[in-house]
Formats: structure tokens, C-alpha cells, sequence
């Protein structure tokens, strides 16, 4: 196949890991088929979010949407002229503090998910949309009139600043039913300018459990799919790939990082290319990328140089590439 495979192994990078004496979770990884089909290696910066490295990635611009917005382009939702989006994570909010949690079981979940949903009715002013994702996340797209306060931006843990009206109804009203779990926006805001992609990747197909990374591709118009299962995103991808360029990310390298369980961590990276090895081992052009860091040892994103690998030669081995050269320079040379 001559079409491109771009796979981003999200927050691959890490900090030096005490537990494994000092190195890194993917220096330690068994990833034999990546390291050996993909040989090249190169290095670019990385951006604090995924966002603001994808935009750059295949445009070579940072993104004049928020976050929320972007997901809402990613899960279809409503953001006409006048509605503002809320990215909600789940939280547990002690008075004082917002403490992200990351790691809910299945049930901890569900039951957020059934108890947000149960209490959607206090902003009916407001003719709201929502829609979950992974692990009790969710968007919510509504009129909205009002400034909204800045918070804590996630992962990063911060004092607790109440939202106005009915939002923060609806926070506090979870919290108080949730044993303190809720959710709590951040990355708020409304439709920007969209540029332009790279000229050469035409219309690519995204396949991504993340409506982050899928909302970016929707903005530029290319195809998406929303797939939970990382299992189920290679065969989505094999196929997709005989008719275009192809985007798959692995957002599950980043959530283990911020579970701080480097072994998780290990065993997942090791479990993808496992994956690549049985669907895509006659792929001539693949990609890996890394957008950020993200810390088993924080749970943190990390501000970082970040590798990519490519099968064929296309810069200097070891060099370190500007973002906005790095797909025009593999369109050139790959296609």
C-alpha cells in the first residue's frame, strides 16, 4: 500500500521511572516490530496537550478552538451560532480543591454517568446536549450567556472556583449525591477560526477513542470513527488504508500514564505493536508519533522533545524537526 499510516502512541514519552531503575517505560517495552519496521528516528516538540500538537501536526498552526469545542466537532454535536462547550472531567471537589480522577472503576463511572444524567434537567434553560465518552467523561454543548471563571486546567489538581448559574448547580448537586465525585469543566469555549491541512493528505480517515483527536480531524474534514476498543480500531484502520491516508491513536498509552502505573503503561505499548506486527507488516509507510509527555511518575504531562520513527529515510537520523515541517517533509518524500 503506498497510502500513509500516521499512529500517535499519545504521551509515549515519560520521566526516568525509580520502579524500573531509572529508565523509562518504552526504553523498557518489548516493541520489536516498531523499532525494527520503522527504524528512522527523529525528534520534534512536543505541545502540552494533544490538541494543540495535532492542530500544529497537520497544519502548522496551533488551534484557535478550545478543547471543548474540538470534542464536540469529534462526537457530532451541536455548535451553532451561540452555544458554547464545556470539556467535563470527573472530579472529586473537597470545598477547597479540585482533585481530577483519573482511574475510575467501570462502577464509579456508570454511577456519575446515571447521576449527571439524572440532574441534566437543571439546565433546561439552557437547551443542552451531552455526550460521555471514556470513563464518565463528557461534553456538554449549551446556550450560554454568562463569563465563565477559570479553573484548574486538567490533569493538574487546583483550587476549587464555583461555576455561575445552573452549571454550578449541577456540579455541587452531583458532588453532593457522588460522595464528592462530580465533574468540572475546563478548556470552555466556542467555534474559532479553522485552518487549512497540509496539502497532499487529502481525505484522510481518524479512527481514535479520544473526541479530542477525532475532533480535529472532523474540523479538517476528514472521516472519523469513534472506537472504544483498541483491539478494534486495527482491522478499521487495515481497511481504511486501502483507500486513503489513515490516522490511529492510541489514547490509552497517555490514561495509564496518568494512572501512574508504569507496568500498565508497558504492557499496553507492548500489546500495540504486537497489533501492528499482524495487521500492518506489508504497510510501506508508517509513522509513529508522540504528541507529549505524560509521567507515571507525576501523572503529569511533561513540556518535551518527542520521537517519531518512520519506515523509510525521510530526515537525518536524530534530528530534531520543527512540527509544522514534519508532514509536508513525509508527504514529499513517502507518497
Amino acid at each position: 500500500m503506498s497510502n500513509v499510516l500516521f499512529v500517535l502512541l499519545d504521551g509515549m514519552e515519560d520521566d526516568p521511572n525509580p520502579e524500573l531503575g531509572g529508565k523509562k517505560p518504552y526504553e523498557v517495552a518489548k516493541m520489536p516490530f516498531i523499532r525494527k519496521k520503522a527504524p528512522h528516528l527523529g525528534w520534534t516538540t512536543g505541545r502540552g496537550y494533544t490538541q494543540l500538537f495535532l492542530n500544529e501536526f497537520w497544519t502548522g498552526h496551533p488551534p484557535d478552538l478550545s478543547r471543548a469545542s474540538i470534542e464536540a466537532y469529534g462526537l457530532g454535536m451541536d455548535m451553532s451560532k451561540g452555544r458554547t462547550a464545556f470539556r467535563m472531567s470527573p472530579a472529586f471537589i473537597d470545598g477547597k480543591t479540585v482533585h481530577w480522577a483519573y482511574g475510575l472503576t467501570d462502577e464509579q463511572a456508570d454511577e456519575l454517568t446515571e447521576c449527571v444524567e439524572e440532574n441534566m434537567y437543571l439546565l433546561s434553560d439552557h437547551n443542552p446536549q451531552i455526550k460521555f465518552f471514556v470513563h464518565g467523561r463528557s461534553v456538554i454543548t449549551m446556550e450560554f450567556d454568562q463569563e465563565v471563571p477559570q479553573g484548574p486546567q486538567a490533569p493538574v489538581d487546583g483550587p476549587y472556583v464555583p461555576m455561575p448559574g445552573a452549571l454550578g448547580e449541577l456540579i455541587m448537586r452531583v458532588a453532593s449525591e457522588c460522595e464528592g465525585l462530580t465533574i468540572y469543566p475546563w478548556g470552555v469555549g466556542d467555534v474559532g477560526t479553522i485552518h487549512p491541512p497540509f496539502p497532499g493528505i487529502g481525505k484522510m480517515t481518524a479512527i481514535s477513542d479520544s473526541p479530542t483527536a477525532l475532533g480535529i480531524a472532523a474540523t479538517l474534514g476528514h472521516k472519523i470513527h469513534l472506537v472504544p476498543d483498541l483491539n478494534d480500531r486495527f482491522p478499521i484502520a487495515r481497511e481504511a488504508l486501502k483507500t486513503g491516508n489513515v490516522f490511529l491513536h492510541m489514547d490509552e498509552v497517555d490514561e495509564y500514564s496518568h494512572e501512574m502505573d508504569p507496568h500498565k503503561k508497558i504492557r499496553v505499548l507492548e500489546h500495540i505493536d504486537s497489533l501492528m506486527e499482524e495487521y500492518f507488516s506489508d504497510t510501506e509507510n508508517i509513522v509513529f508519533f508522540v504528541d507529549h509527555g505524560t509521567s507515571c511518575v507525576t501523572g503529569t504531562h511533561i513540556l518535551i522533545d518527542v520521537p517519531f520513527r518512520t519506515t523509510k529515510h525521510v530526515f537525518e537520523e536524530g534530528e530534531h524537526v520543527e512540527l509544522s515541517r514534519l508532514v509536508p517533509t513525509v508527504m514529499e518524500k513517502m507518497k
